[in-house]
């Protein structure tokens, strides 16, 4: 099946399900189906990875490269609760454990994480160890190429490895992208230039946004390095990435980037009836490049390291017990707050972090008064 059909079937779809007080069904005509019949009827890892030391390594996507199976969230190492000796001295014990893929954002914590991240890894030759991958929210070319610019600063180096456009969480996202004038037109400049080497795009609010992304892409012939999406054991019940998006980057040879596995400690709070490892075997158990965690503890790196330790591939009647524990917490969204609240949302609370609208979008525009 080509990439353009299988798009434009998890687009139609069956239709949205939904029960009304009588109990009788409820389509909505043109919404892919996210209430799965099956919820393990998920795409499955067949191959855990390369066993190295205490590390699990992958392939990113459709390239040779091989990349840690845990990434290291960079969010978290900007937190207030962590200082930036703590910061420097985790970052440093990930990469000699072996994790490989180190997270962060041009925004996050105010560009603090980017610094300490930069900190950490312009010691002891700490940057040429790792596969660095940074997001940007611009969405004209000239905030975009603004923003690289800057995380190359903040991350005391020349290139990095991915660059990703952050936080596709609304329809018109991908066509500020990829206008005229867009952000794409940045990225791939800075890649010409040596200052990035992949391309990538993420969002957490819904995989119907992700296909959209992927289908504009698709129409303007550019093939996506990576996606990065929520993936975890309340996603297969819930306006799912697990069965709307990652079969498509299967397919496509586009490296599937799995987050928000505990939902910064919101789904924890759900109380199912889960130990954290389980949460991180679930994501491990997708056939992801990598999995991030936040880790802004020794706990927290022991525990991600605890995982690929233990880590044996699931098949899927093992998969169903797990999401049946899980069903009860999952169904209306109540814990996965980055797809039903804007608690996550950083550029909808600050829109300027987006860039005005390119020059063609502004000479259209009527005066809104």
């Amino acid at each position: 099946m080509e990439r353009r059909s299988f798009l434009q079937g998890a687009a139609a779809g069956a239709g949205l399900a939904a029960t009304s007080s009588a109990g009788a069904a409820v389509t909505a005509p043109g919404l892919p189906n996210t209430r799965p019949k099956d919820p393990a009827d998920l795409p499955l890892i067949t191959d855990p990875g390369e066993r190295r030391g205490e590390m699990l390594y992958r392939s990113f996507g459709r390239h040779a490269e091989k990349i840690s199976a845990i990434g290291m969230g960079g969010f978290h190492l900007g937190k207030n609760a962590v200082s930036d000796d703590e910061a420097t001295r985790l970052i440093h014990a990930g990469i000699d454990r072996g994790i490989t893929f180190m997270d962060n954002c041009w925004d996050y914590n105010g560009g603090r994480s980017e610094l300490r991240m930069g900190v950490a890894l312009a010691q002891g030759g700490y940057r040429d160890k790792v596969f660095l991958m940074s997001k940007m929210d611009g969405r004209t070319k000239q905030e975009a190429m603004r923003q690289i610019d800057e995380s190359l600063k903040r991350l005391r180096t020349d290139r990095i490895d991915l660059v990703q456009h952050h936080e596709i969480l609304r329809y018109d996202d991908p066509d500020r992208v990829f206008a005229e004038g867009g952000a794409m037109e940045a990225f791939v400049e800075a890649k010409k230039a040596g200052k990035l080497r992949y391309i990538g795009f993420t969002g957490h609010k819904d995989p119907r946004i992700h296909l959209q992304m992927l289908e504009v892409a698709e129409e303007r012939g550019f093939h996506f390095d990576s996606v990065q999406m929520p993936l975890n054991v309340m996603d297969a019940h819930f306006r799912s990435f697990g069965h709307l998006v990652l079969p498509y980057l299967l397919q496509a040879g586009i490296a599937a980037l799995g987050m928000k596995t505990f939902g910064d400690g919101v789904i924890l709070k759900s109380d199912a009836p889960i130990k954290p490892l389980e949460y991180l075997h679930f994501c491990l158990n997708l056939p992801t490049a990598v999995v991030i965690t936040g880790i802004e503890s020794q706990r927290d790196l022991d525990q991600a390291f605890e995982a690929v330790k233990t880590f044996k591939p699931m098949d899927r009647a093992t998969v169903a017990e797990l999401l049946a524990r899980s069903k009860p917490y999952a169904l209306q969204g109540k814990y996965e707050l980055f797809k039903t609240s804007a608690t996550f949302d950083g550029t909808a609370k600050n829109a300027a972090w987006l860039g005005e609208d390119v020059e063609s979008v502004q000479k259209l525009a009527p005066t809104m008064e």
